[in-house]
Parts: C-alpha cells; sequence; structure tokens
C-alpha cells in the first residue's frame, strides 16, 4: 500500500508506513536533539493536512530518532533570526501551531510515541496528541521561561486541563524536566514502556484503534475535542449531532457494524468518507 501512497516531503524526517492503516512519523535530526527549524515545523502541518485527507490512513505515530523524541525550537536559528532583526519570521511556526500539532484540530487521531527528551515545543505537541507513549527514560519540561520565551505554541491552557493549576504552574513557572513516570501519575502519559518497545507499543495500540469503524473513531475524537476546547459539552454534543455525525449516520460503516454484530463475525471497514 505504501508505494501507492505520495506523503509531503518534510525536511529531516522520515515518513513510513509500519501497518496498512498507519503512518509512522519518524522526525530524524538527533545531531541537534530533533529540535525543529521552521521549515521542518511547517512541512510536518502539511503532512498532518495530508494525513487528514488520505481515506486509506486511520491512525498516525510520531518519534523521533536517537537521545530525543524532540528538544523543541532549534534556538541556534532562532538565534541568528534575532540578530538579523526577523525573530517574528521563526516565531510563525505553522497554523496548527509547532510542528503542526500543538494547536492541531484535526479530524483522525495522532499518538506520540516519546523516545526520549521531550522538551519545550516538543511537549507542546505531546500535550495536543490524542495519546502518549513514553519510554522509561524519557523527560519531560516546557524549559522556555530559564531562556527567556514562552511555552506559546499552545500548552499552557492544555497543562492547567490536564493536571490542574497548581501543577501546571510548577511546570511551566519553574522550567523543571520530569519523568515519564511522574507524567503517567499526572495523567498526561498513557503507557510507559522500555525503550526499546516504545514505539512498537504505540504500533500497537495504532494497530488496535485502526480494527474499529474509521467513521467511529473521526466523530468520536470529534465530541472529545469538544470538551478539551473552549466549546461548552452541549454546544459541542449539538453541533456534532447536527453536523459531522449526519454524515456517519445511516452509512456503510454504520450498517456494517451492526450487521456484523447480528451475523458474529468480524466487520469489514470501508475507508472514512467524512
Amino acid at each position: 500500500m505504501s508505494k501507492s501512497l505520495n506523503p509531503p516531503k518534510v525536511p529531516h524526517t522520515a515518513v513510513s508506513f509500519p501497518h496498512p492503516y498507519v503512518v509512522l512519523v519518524t522526525i530524524n535530526r538527533p545531531e541537534h536533539l530533533n529540535a525543529l527549524q521552521r521549515q521542518m515545523s511547517i512541512g510536518l502541518d502539511r503532512l498532518w493536512r495530508w494525513y487528514d485527507n488520505e481515506p486509506s490512513l486511520r491512525c498516525a505515530i510520531l518519534t523521533g530518532t536517537g537521545r530525543a523524541f524532540c528538544a523543541g525550537a532549534d534556538l541556534k536559528e532562532w538565534n541568528v533570526k534575532n540578530s538579523e532583526g526577523n525573530v517574528k519570521d521563526v516565531e510563525r511556526w505553522a497554523e496548527n501551531g509547532f510542528g503542526g500539532l500543538s494547536n492541531r484540530h484535526g479530524k483522525k487521531p495522532v499518538i506520540a510515541a516519546v523516545n526520549g527528551l521531550c522538551l519545550g515545543g516538543g511537549m507542546e505537541m505531546a500535550l495536543n496528541v490524542d495519546m502518549v507513549i513514553a519510554s522509561e527514560t524519557a523527560k519531560f519540561g516546557l524549559p522556555e521561561v530559564k531562556r527567556g520565551v514562552v511555552a506559546i505554541a499552545g500548552a499552557l491552557p492544555r497543562l492547567i486541563r490536564t493536571v490542574g493549576r497548581q501543577r501546571a504552574s510548577e511546570v511551566a513557572l519553574l522550567g523543571r524536566m520530569y519523568s515519564a513516570q511522574q507524567f503517567f501519575d499526572w495523567g498526561i502519559v498513557n503507557k510507559v514502556v522500555k525503550l526499546e518497545d516504545v514505539v512498537q507499543e504505540a504500533l500497537k495500540w495504532a494497530v488496535e484503534m485502526s480494527g474499529n469503524s474509521p467513521d467511529s473513531i473521526i466523530v468520536s475524537r470529534e465530541g472529545l475535542l469538544g470538551g478539551w476546547e473552549a466549546e461548552g459539552p452541549r454546544e459541542s454534543t449539538n453541533r456534532i449531532d447536527k453536523g459531522i455525525y449526519k454524515g456517519m449516520e445511516g452509512g456503510d460503516n454504520m450498517k456494517e457494524g451492526v450487521l456484523s454484530f447480528v451475523e458474529k463475525r468480524n466487520a469489514v471497514w470501508k475507508d472514512s468518507k467524512l
């Protein structure tokens, strides 16, 4: 299947298809701890849009090579732009935030397989994906306050919603690093595994998810985001019921789900048209 797909190219990023319904995106700039340059961030934004619009794909995984998942923005690039008086250029990451993820709403789920350092913009991405699998050696943090900048790409309000004001203030205002186990205890990480297992565990979750109705996944995720973003539960439910759910209701996958239950067999899903 992968031969027929043509994802947009992203600098220092590998794209592969380890399962017919799953795309694996690997940041590959280990000598710089996978820090994102501006063009990488913009390219990733295009890649996530492509993924949302590719009907054969149902789940995405993001990981990194080497010691880091992503250490945030490339501060050397930032420094050059500062010296040129063009700092605003480097701050304009992408419409959907850092790496095209930190402010992404999107249509389909993304799992972060956090293999190592997850700092600054890297953590901002991790806070806004759908699930996080982390290695035992992963370290998380928002060190921006130690560098005179701010985690402004979407992490701060999302951190408050996940861990509460006091813990969020600790993370954002002290600039400390935290273990994967600590973030598991706080509800940011779904599962902690050995380093060598982190991508395979994320793939296991992605494959399990891909076995479900792609329409149900898309609409359920939209419902979850109604509670994650500023919209109230009633407004979110009404918007989905009158909007995207109408495209799913009575559709092929809904009929197949009910019929397969009645016939006591596994469902055979069609690619989503939502």
